[in-house]
This record gives C-alpha cells, structure tokens and sequence, in this order.
C-alpha cells in the first residue's frame, strides 16, 4: 500500500510574485447594509484601506437611490476624498446617466456588471443579458471619449440561487462580450459563494480559452466558507487581480445565508504565507475592519480581525 498523498485536483504549481486587491468593501460591502452609513464615515474608511496599502478602493456606485440608498451619497464621498498617487477609487455605473454622475464626480474608473445567468439578470437588472450587453455599448464609447477606463463584472459564475450550476461555456460567453467590448479587466464573481476550488479552477481554465488571464480578476464570496480555498485552487492560473471586502462586508441579498465576500484581512494573511505581495499592511487593514465593524455594530466576519484582536 502506497503512503503517498492522493493527488488534489487543483495543485498550486506557480504562484505569482505578487497581487492587486480590489477592496470592494465600501461599495459591495456596505450597498444591503440595513444601518446607514453616513458619508464621512464610508469615506474615512475608505482613507483607512489607502493608509493601509490597498491602492484600488471601490468608494461607491451610481445607482437608482430608490434601489440602492445606501450609495445615494457616492458623490458626497468622493468629493471628499484626498487625492493620492497611485490610489484609484472606481464606481459601479449601471447605465448612462450612472456614467455622467461619475464624470462629473472626475473618477478615472467606472465598473459595469452582467450575469452568466439569464434569469439572475432578468431578476437583479429587468433585462437579458444580451440586452444588459447592449446597454452598455454606449457607455463603454462614452467612457473611451473621456478617458475613463472600464471594468466589467460578471455575477453568478459559478451557480445562481435560481438556475443552479452555471456551465462555464455560459461565464465565458458574457465574459469574451465584456472584454470585446473595451472592458479593460473583467471580475468573475461567485455571487451566491456556493463554487468549489475544482469547480472554480474549471470556470477559470475555460475562460482563459477566450479571454487573457492578465484580463480577468476572481471575486469570490465566503457563504460556504470556500472563498480562500477557491482562490488557492486559482492562483496559478495566471490571474493576478483579486476582489475582497474589508471585515467580510457584503453578501448577496438572493443568496441563502450568505456571509458576504471574502475579507480582505483574511486573504492578505494567507498570501503572505505563501509568500505572494500584496502591498498591504495586515495590522492597519484589521483595524480597518474594526472601524467599520464598530459603526454597523457587529464585529468583522473575518476570522483574522477577530483572532488579532483577541491577540492584542
């Protein structure tokens, strides 16, 4: 009988020198929150994860008030932002009229989002997703005649509360449109967190057929506790851009008992064991988490936060 470890479906063979984190906490995290959060506090917050090294922040999107109040004041939050070099803080546009709030608030960056499931887009957006793709046709143009860069999200990469499993074919579909369209980088998002690391490695392998791996980022969400887990099975595929959410914040509002994205301070304190840069500073980021933490009147998700605190 052999003593050997069976081998894992997903091996790690190459890991990257090193890693962007998109903090998406301020925007994804906090847009179900039932507290209100006041501006000054969503944009000292945001100033904490700059301090902390996180140099792309997600501070807000552009939305219908009426379906997203907690992001009524993205305008407010980034006016009073300061300026840093290197620092970019993008916002989520659904449409053109979202796209002009963002010009007039001078961001560099705007994100647009598309689902992998049909009847997730008729549910969150009220359109298919060859007309969200058409939709968003003139906002790519009008982007590219102001400068302004252009991410796109794809939502339910890797199962949907309604349809079930999402065949990777379908993720690399609105995916290759996204980044055919001018989408300079497209994240892949486990919106309900019910993906596996060998189900995740196969949605990644197959997309990568289409589109670059340098042009995708994984955003994984931790309902299962599978987000660290799902992120290690990837992290030689050639993707280097992962989304995250300081304490935890965020969660689906479709998705059964979901705990929100994976938090930054955890999946910073796993690749620095494995020895991968980040940029950020562990401790500032926890006592980010707890900032926010204090203000919604809970302690962080993450398991980091806690276990530093306790520690201190």
């Amino acid at each position: 009988m052999s003593n050997s470890l069976p081998v894992l479906p997903f091996p790690v063979r190459s890991l990257p020198k090193s890693v962007t984190i998109v903090d998406v906490g301020p925007r994804d995290g906090l847009q179900n929150e039932a507290v209100t959060v006041p501006a000054a506090v969503k944009r000292e917050l945001i100033e904490r994860l700059a301090d902390a090294g996180v140099r792309i922040i997600e501070a807000g999107s552009f939305v219908s008030p009426r379906w997203v109040p907690q992001m009524a004041d993205t305008a407010e939050v980034l006016q009073g932002l300061k300026q840093r070099e290197g620092v970019n803080y993008p916002v989520l546009v659904p449409n053109l009229k979202g796209l002009e709030a963002a010009i007039a608030s001078n961001v560099e960056e705007v994100a647009i989002f598309a689902s992998a499931s049909e009847t997730f887009s008729q549910r969150n957006i009220n359109c298919s997703i060859s007309e969200s793709l058409e939709r968003f046709e003139p906002v790519l143009e009008r982007a590219r005649e102001e400068g302004i860069r252009v991410r796109g999200y794809v939502s339910c990469v890797l199962g949907c509360p309604w349809e079930g499993a999402i065949a990777p074919d379908a993720v690399a579909f609105v995916t290759a449109r996204l980044h055919a369209l001018g989408c300079y980088e497209v994240s892949l998002g486990d919106t309900i967190g019910v993906g596996t690391p060998a189900k995740a490695a196969e949605m990644v392998a197959r997309v990568s057929k289409d589109v670059p791996p340098e042009a995708l980022a994984l955003h994984f969400h931790d309902t299962y506790g599978q987000a660290l887990a799902n992120t290690l099975a990837c992290l030689d595929s050639g993707i280097t851009t992962f989304d995250a959410s300081v304490g935890g914040l965020g969660g689906c509002p479709y998705a059964k008992g979901a705990t929100g994205n994976v938090a930054t301070e955890d999946l910073v304190y796993m690749l620095n064991g494995l020895g991968v840069e980040t940029g950020i500073d562990l401790a500032k980021l926890v006592e980010a988490a707890w900032f926010i933490a204090g203000h919604l009147g809970r302690p962080p998700a993450s398991s980091v936060a806690k276990a530093m605190s306790a520690s201190a």
